[in-house]
């Protein structure tokens, strides 16, 4: 096992040098791809329409129990694995929430449970599901749409992080657009009243917005960017463009919100006789939490227990700790121990959560960072590249193995995790707010 161990460390590590940004994972897809090959599994490859999403099945019949893994980096969090800011030379990206190790560990999880199953002869089909592009790109939404979680019972995944703990607590739903507004261009001083500004169009919109958060439920969360304003102060700008974000942890009470953008927008355009136009770029929905899977890893974690860091580690974690410009949260010592189950509902959003609307999901964290580091950071960048973060790995990779192993052998696992799907989800029907015809946003972030 510690030599399997240390081989997908490796591969983590592989991943990590990579560091390709959604849709662009092109190598690190297919490093996974080869594991997962060479173990046997049966690969299907560009699922959705998108060339780095894939799915690698063994076995054949019921249960279906996914493993998901991803693999992305996100642009400007260069860093070298050293607790002080120091980008890598020639690169942008970074693995700044850890999607190296995500998908290294689940891969070793999938691949042991094949190898468990297959030795004792047992029915049933394990899939790893390698899902691009989770960072606002949404890339297991395509997948969903184009139907390989169908057939799936349970769905199985973690997230790295700075604590041991299950999860069965909500996300935040998403929806996010550009809203273009073209208006008519001219000269700024000699004949403003020719011009129809659509600048003036979003400056209407964003106030509106702003407005707007006085009248909304407090947890929903409204943010944009000016993404363009204009080419020149003396121009009344023809075109202007806004690209908006919203959050509510209910899907059916974001959809409100979002009529109200819209109509934010609508009144902009009118005022001012210009034209609008939108498009969504990404939505995805909050969470749906599994009481049973949640229990099913809380009971797993505690009985493998946390991680423990050498001296060097230590000194790497101290040092590390002295660059945080907020309060660090837990001490270090918190990663050797296991966390009461989280149900508080989070501020980020993912599109893990519209699997979970369709299939039976459960997910975990454990502590691949230092106690209190920052996601999205050169820290956790930093640590997912070092042994911490592979430590952190290694306990995510036993975990999701034992848990799946724990369904195959006790099939009243899976009925009574649907039993609380269904409960939770109330005969709400899944449906995208992406439209059904808008392909993968393949190059999403060349626009950025």
């Amino acid at each position: 096992m510690e030599s399997r161990a240390a081989h997908y460390g490796n591969l983590s590590r592989q991943i990590w040098e990579l560091a390709e940004v959604g849709y662009k994972e092109v190598k690190s897809s297919a490093l996974l791809r080869e594991q997962l090959r060479t173990a046997g599994f049966t690969i299907a490859e560009g699922v959705g329409g998108m060339p780095t999403a894939f799915t690698a099945s063994w076995g054949q019949g019921k249960p279906v129990i996914a493993i998901l893994g991803e693999f992305d980096a996100l642009p400007g969090l260069s860093q070298d694995d050293v607790p002080e800011k120091r980008p890598r030379p020639g690169v942008d990206a970074g693995h700044g929430c850890g999607h190296n190790l995500f998908g290294a560990a689940s891969a070793f999880a999938a691949i042991t449970v094949k190898e468990q199953l297959e030795a004792a002869k047992m029915p049933g089909t394990i899939r790893f599901y390698g899902t691009p592009a989770e960072e606002g790109g949404g890339g297991k939404i395509y997948m969903a749409r184009a139907g390989v979680f169908r057939d799936v019972d349970i769905a199985l995944a973690w997230h790295p992080g700075s604590v041991n703990a299950a999860s069965n607590g909500t996300t935040m739903a998403n929806i996010s657009a550009k809203f273009r507004f073209r208006g008519t261009a001219s000269h700024a001083a000699a004949a403003p009243q020719a011009g129809r500004s659509a600048l003036d169009a979003v400056m209407i919109m964003t106030h509106a917005v702003d407005l707007l958060r006085e009248h909304v439920p407090e947890d929903t969360r409204l943010h944009y960017i000016i993404s363009n304003g204009g080419s020149a102060p003396n121009i009344v700008p023809d075109f202007a463009e806004v690209f908006i974000y919203a959050r509510q942890p209910s899907m059916p009470v974001l959809d409100s919100v979002w009529e109200r953008i819209v109509k934010c927008a609508q009144a902009g355009a009118l005022a001012t006789g210009t034209r609008m136009e939108s498009e969504v770029v990404n939505s995805v929905y909050n969470m749906l939490p599994n009481d049973r899977l949640a229990a099913l890893f809380d009971h797993h974690l505690r009985s493998l227990g946390g991680i423990k860091y050498s001296a060097a580690e230590r000194a790497f974690a101290e040092q590390l700790r002295q660059t945080f410009q907020a309060e660090a949260g837990l001490s270090l010592g918190s990663e050797e121990t296991i966390q009461p189950v989280r149900t508080a509902a989070g501020a980020a959003s993912t599109d893990l959560a519209d699997v979970s609307w369709i299939v039976p999901t459960g997910e975990f964290v454990t502590a691949t960072y230092v106690p209190g580091t920052p996601g999205h950071s050169w820290q956790s960048t930093a640590c997912a590249g070092m042994s911490i973060g592979r430590k952190g790995m290694l306990l995510a990779a036993k975990t999701l193995a034992l848990a799946a192993l724990d369904i195959f052998h006790n099939p009243a696992i899976a009925t009574e995790a649907r039993a609380s799907f269904d409960k939770r989800r109330a005969g709400h029907v899944y449906r995208s707010r992406i439209p059904d015809n808008q392909p993968p946003p393949l190059n999403y972030r060349d626009k950025e």
